[in-house]
């Protein structure tokens, strides 16, 4: 039985899609919510500003890796499918987390220490790199024709578990324990847990089974193998359109998911076993506008609900940072983000489809890969540097908010530019034909 012939198989491949690159991105992300007790751990400075910037840059180190990673892996997945990736890049990434979840500090092995952090952080980015294109293309290839948009929503909604459990965890280690426990052996437990990323995630993508569109399109194409030259020359507008799009949507992610439990904790005093609380409602609304505004999107158009979403964002964005900073506390804090995420959740949604209706299916991950991976170096993973360094340099806790509106300004461009589902239209249509012939 090939993918997407009932159901109850189409069920089963996105639930092993999911639950995989919800793994996948636990263990990306947690690090980035103890990078403080990272830094003093494995950066010491002279002032806990420099080194908290040390942390935070190589926290953005890895995403040098991301575009390489996506584009090897690209490549890899349009070649031998996508199944083939994913399970090359769980692989990949459980050597990072236990690399993190056991290295000595500083204290006990010298330079040695945020060597074999900077290794892993690297290693990482790599395999992160290739996460979102195999996986998003697996999902939207494996769906129903007019479920696109709500198939492809489950990309994002793995990352939002992600987030979820990260600051589930964020939450149960910092109030659970003291700090001296926190600091000295508390911050290992998020990573040893994620180190279930290995046997769980590799038995369940072995199950998985390749798409239909690949292999017809493999079929028609021939053993002749993609290539990065001709999946740029043949999708420029595509490749334009997922680097414009993604940038609104990985700086918002950043800042307002991964950064913000630090941000508000170091500038503002608010209690960080709350801050996480927080933290896990707003995910939760975020996560639950994903599938919606996703269905929306299948009805209507991906463009105006991302249209839409963008612009609402930026109105507010700053407003609500500039109230919060005012008077910090927990309730201010819950409004803003609680508001913010809802509209960040309805632009996730449609995205992941959005994206890979640009791009053919023999250059579907590539494309995605080069495009996605490329943004998110430049303006997601050094967002919290940025970020931090904006704060003090300007020395307004608003900072934040204006970075977010710049990055949403071009996502505006990208969304104006993006086809509505134009290859993936195409292609569904050709599939039918010869689906009708062979029958």
């Amino acid at each position: 039985m090939h993918a997407g012939s009932s159901g109850i198989s189409r069920n089963r491949q996105v639930a092993a899609a999911v639950v995989g690159n919800a793994l996948e991105w636990y263990d990306f992300i947690v690090y980035g919510f103890f990078s403080g007790i990272i830094a003093k751990l494995f950066f010491p400075a002279d002032s806990q500003y420099a080194s908290l910037l040390m942390s935070l840059a190589t926290f953005g180190v890895g995403f040098f890796m991301r575009p390489i990673g996506g584009i090897v892996l690209g490549l890899y997945a349009d070649r031998k499918g996508r199944k083939a990736a994913m399970q090359l890049i769980i692989l990949l990434m459980t050597i990072a987390i236990a690399l993190i979840a056991v290295a000595p500090p500083y204290a006990v092995i010298g330079p040695a220490a945020p060597a074999m952090i900077l290794i892993a952080r690297l290693l990482q980015g790599f395999a992160t790199g290739g996460e979102y294109a195999s996986s998003t293309s697996f999902l939207v290839e494996v769906a129903p024709p007019h479920k696109r948009g709500l198939y492809g929503s489950w990309q994002m909604i793995g990352q939002c578990l992600a987030v979820f459990c990260g600051a589930g965890m964020g939450a149960i280690i910092t109030q659970g324990l003291p700090a001296s426990a926190v600091d000295g052996w508390g911050w290992r437990v998020p990573f040893a847990i994620g180190l279930l990323i290995g046997p769980v995630g590799l038995w369940i993508r072995r199950h998985m089974e390749e798409t239909e569109a690949f292999r017809e399109a493999s079929r028609e194409a021939g053993p002749a193998p993609v290539s990065l030259a001709q999946a740029l020359r043949d999708n420029g507008r595509g490749v334009f359109v997922s680097i414009t799009m993604t940038i609104a949507g990985t700086a918002a992610f950043y800042v307002m998911l991964v950064n913000m439990p630090g941000f508000v904790h170091s500038q503002f005093g608010l209690p960080l076993h709350e801050v996480f609380k927080v933290q896990m409602i707003a995910v939760a609304l975020l996560t639950l506008m994903n599938p919606l505004s996703a269905a929306l999107s299948d009805r209507i158009g991906r463009r105006p609900v991302l249209l839409g979403s963008i612009l609402v964002l930026m109105l507010t964005i700053y407003p609500l940072f500039s109230w919060l900073a005012a008077a910090p506390s927990i309730g201010r804090l819950a409004v803003m983000q609680i508001t913010l995420c809802v509209f960040i959740g309805i632009s996730f949604g449609p995205a992941p489809s959005a994206l890979a209706e640009q791009f053919t299916t023999r250059t579907r991950s590539t494309g995605i890969a080069f495009g996605y991976n490329f943004a998110v170096m430049l303006f997601g993973g050094f967002a919290p540097f940025i970020v931090t360094w904006l704060t003090h340099a300007t020395g307004s806790p608003a900072a934040p908010a204006g970075y977010v509106v710049f990055a949403s300004l071009i996502g505006v461009v990208g969304t104006l530019m993006m086809r509505e589902g134009a290859h993936a239209v195409v292609e569904r249509r050709r599939f039918e034909r010869n689906a009708a012939v062979r029958g």
